[in-house]
């Protein structure tokens, strides 16, 4: 094969290797700007990719890292999907490292925020008890 029948274009390779659902979502989050090709930002979906390339991507908060194994001939199975890359993406950071913004969001202490149904009860309880006097 030669070099222009080993490189397929990006929304394709991403669509193949169920990075996204569809070519159209696909063309969208490359013209975002939240992919990176060999660490240069790419905003051409039609930008080709080959094996030995190393895609960034921006996903949900997440950042992910692939290396590029192979091209694809189609959107197969999950398991065929997975061989097209390898993941490289840094590990999560510990609960401990997490900011304080998303601790806040993650944890709330009991008792805080709206009371749940069970605290109504109980509080319309309370206020029908001290009518009867």
């Amino acid at each position: 094969m030669t070099e222009a029948a080993q490189r397929q274009r990006l929304d394709k390779f991403l669509f193949f290797s169920r990075a996204v659902k569809s070519r159209t979502l696909a063309q969208k989050f490359i013209e975002s700007g939240a992919v990176r090709v060999n660490s240069d930002r790419v905003l051409d979906s039609d930008h080709k990719v080959g094996a030995g390339d190393v895609l960034t991507m921006q996903l949900r908060a997440h950042v992910i890292v692939w290396r590029i194994l192979a091209i694809g001939a189609r959107r197969g199975p999950a398991s065929e999907a997975q061989t097209l890359y390898e993941d490289i993406s840094p590990p999560a950071p510990p609960k401990h490292e997490r900011s304080a913004f998303e601790t806040a969001i993650a944890e709330r202490p009991p008792g805080w925020g709206r009371p749940t149904k069970k605290q109504r009860r109980q509080t319309d309880a309370l206020r029908d008890s001290g009518d009867n006097d």
